[in-house]
């Protein structure tokens, strides 16, 4: 059921409440659900979005070109940040989970097994296919085995997870979704545990509490921090105190290009196109160092794949990336191609030749429409949703990104200032710092990725700037804040950590965080599908331990 308001609640509810009807509480909903577990699922915004809701989650910026806006970071309405999303699904790998003394500053409470087994039905619940992450090219080997070209990213076949399981949210009998309820305090029992929480509408209406058996916060990294944050300013010694674990270590990802790379195979360059795999959904290979590459060389795990030349010069000439740009500048039009945060990435600040784009599209109009043509039915008109633009040209001639791991590091923080939104909620203020280091692995692993293709015969790459300011140029890019992860960690005791391996709180019992800000590490992947299948494992904990106290209790 979803409900507008709040009536009909009793003042105690005896399952599980959920903060936040983003992409993990959605999903961890469903799954309680499936295992007969009933569920409160409690979300800030409604079905659309509201500007004055939004506003709540407004935030202070120590360094704000290292950050992305808090519009994009934040999304309150149910389906949260699945909205606009680019619905990228990536599993972590094996090496996230390995000891890197030196390397990364983080330890895992778990196994890498113990997160893969969850995967499969993350995947169900993501409508992103079937657990295939590789895809050898046929006819195309190599010996030298430093990097693989058979890795694979998938996408959500739909965006929004509201959509996906609309049918289960509005008539499951154990599900029950009340929208336009912010959360806004967190009550504490004298027995250690959590005992109600504050509810309110966003004009500050509506105001009550509501007692709770168990609180899953799934509000996002930084909106569930936030909530941590101002329950400790009552409880000083929560959370491992001012010094500990919470709200440190944030991480996203670095991002950006420094390279163009030339493929000289014809194979390998039809093979990077977006293709829809025979398991269910579009995927795209990438490049992948190995982990004997990575242990070796003292590199974060990055992934690389080709990407078209940036769309925002005219001086490509090309009728397609300048129709591309047109439509992609046009904001609310470009943000129903790509997702925000990507459209901001390629639509410069500078003022750009709108003239000299149209001149190129109009000089190869046909081509334009028949790409925009087959664009918009692959993307609009099929089960399988193209995620993104590939453009193949006879050069062979690519821009490179790279999606890399960005480290730990305590210094890179948020908290509270303050400052209130318009429910009394303290602001925060973010922090989020990228180490040189990590640019210097970005660049290191350029220079090993370049040997392997003049190795291969593969391909060549070209630098967009001379080797003493590639850190520079990497550092300069350097900027996120949709990933939130690190900031709720999770560990073996609450010295390293938030939540334990089973994502309770070491201090309130009946208290859980669902979120990517419980990865200790970012690797390459992006970590919503990551998040996902510890909600699914959560899901099962939780239904295993409700299960086990009835049976005590009939005993």
């Amino acid at each position: 059921m979803i409900n507008d308001d709040l009536d009909g609640l009793d003042d105690h509810f005896s399952g599980v409440c959920i903060v936040g009807a983003g992409p993990v509480g959605i999903s961890l909903a469903v799954e309680l659900a499936r295992l007969s577990v009933p569920v409160l699922l409690l979300e800030s915004g409604g079905k659309k979005r509201d500007p004055e809701i939004q506003a709540l989650s407004q935030a202070d910026f120590s360094k704000a070109d290292s950050h992305d806006d808090m519009t994009i970071a934040v999304a309150r309405m149910l389906g949260g940040t699945s909205n606009f999303w680019g619905a990228r699904c990536v599993i972590y790998d094996p090496v996230d989970f390995m000891p890197r003394p030196g390397l990364v500053d983080a330890k895992w409470p778990i196994e890498y097994q113990d997160v893969y087994k969850h995967y499969a039905r993350a995947c169900e619940l993501a409508d992103t296919g079937q657990l295939v992450y590789s895809a050898p090219i046929a006819g195309l080997e190599t010996d030298d085995k430093s990097f693989s070209f058979d890795s694979l990213e998938r996408w959500a076949n739909e965006q929004k997870l509201q959509v996906t399981h609309r049918k289960i949210l509005s008539e499951s009998p154990l599900i029950d979704v009340r929208l336009h309820s912010a959360v806004t305090d967190i009550g504490l029992g004298d027995d250690g545990k959590v005992r109600d929480v504050e509810i309110s509408r966003a004009d500050g209406s509506g105001k009550r509490r509501l007692g709770v058996s168990t609180l899953v916060l799934t509000a996002g990294g930084l909106e569930s921090t936030r909530l941590l944050l101002a329950t400790r300013r009552k409880s000083p010694d929560l959370f491992g105190g001012p010094d500990g674990p919470l709200g440190r270590y944030y991480m996203g990802h670095v991002i950006g290009e420094i390279a163009d790379m030339t493929l000289t195979s014809d194979r390998l360059d039809k093979a990077f196109d977006f293709f829809v795999h025979e398991s269910g959904s579009y995927v795209r290979r990438r490049f992948v160092p190995s982990v004997e590459t990575q242990l070796q060389e003292g590199i974060l795990n990055t992934s690389l794949w080709p990407v078209v030349p940036p769309v925002a010069d005219p001086r490509h000439q090309s009728s397609i990336l300048s129709l591309v740009y047109l439509v992609m500048a046009y904001g609310p039009v470009g943000r129903l191609i790509v997702a925000e945060a990507i459209r901001r990435r390629h639509v410069s600040d500078k003022p750009q030749d709108v003239l000299k784009h149209v001149r190129n599209v109009l000089s190869g109009m046909p081509e334009a429409a028949r790409h925009a043509s087959n664009f918009l039915i692959r993307r609009y008109t099929g089960k399988e949703r193209l995620p993104g633009l590939f453009v193949p040209n006879k050069s062979r001639r690519y821009g490179l990104s790279y999606h890399s791991e960005h480290s730990p590091d305590a210094s890179s923080r948020v908290w509270l200032t303050d400052k209130t939104d318009a429910l009394g909620l303290p602001r925060l203020e973010i922090d989020q710092r990228f180490p040189e280091a990590d640019a210097q692995s970005v660049v290191k692993v350029h220079d090993l990725f370049e040997k392997w293709l003049h190795t291969t015969g593969f391909g060549t790459l070209e630098y967009r700037m001379p080797r003493e300011d590639r850190v520079a140029g990497v550092m300069a890019q350097a900027r996120h804040g949709t990933h939130q992860i690190g900031l709720i960690r999770m560990a073996d005791n609450r010295r390293e950590g938030v939540v334990d391996a089973n994502l309770r709180s070491f201090d309130l019992d009946n208290l859980y965080v669902a979120s990517a800000a419980v990865l200790p590490t970012s690797g390459q992947a992006n970590p919503t599908l990551t998040a996902i299948a510890l909600a699914v494992r959560l899901a099962n904990h939780l239904a295993e331990s409700r299960f086990a106290t009835q049976a005590a209790v009939a005993a």
